[in-house]
């Protein structure tokens, strides 16, 4: 993974109906990203095509756009990743555990700058 901006998809998996975008700064092995309405801080290491990390995700601006609540809404999120990529691309799969709920997820990631 070079370090740079990426763009991030992410879909729930396990029957969950829930998704998320935003962006995703990496820069020597630390992770800063976000979206309209929670922020995650985190670290990965990177090798041999692969990579890993940990992070923490919490909500930073209330949701009362629509009567329905996001998945991670008033919680702190601990979530570990794994995957792999390929020039800008990346592709993660992982768990996140959301009070004592546990979910998993698929998230793509798309090179948008380099730092």
């Amino acid at each position: 993974m070079r370090n740079g901006m990426y763009s991030i998809h992410i879909r729930m998996l396990d029957g969950v109906r829930a998704r998320s975008n935003g962006v995703i700064l990496l820069r020597d092995g630390r992770l800063l990203g976000g979206d309209p309405y929670f922020f995650t801080t985190g670290h990965y290491t990177v090798a041999d095509g692969r990579w890993k990390g940990e992070l923490l995700t919490r909500q930073h601006t209330p949701y009362s756009e629509t009567p329905g609540r996001p998945l991670f809404s008033g919680h702190d999120v601990t979530t570990g990743f794994s995957g792999s990529f390929v020039d800008d691309e990346s592709e993660v799969f992982g768990t996140s555990l959301i009070g004592s709920r546990s979910v998993s997820f698929r998230a793509t990631l798309r090179l948008l700058v380099t730092d």
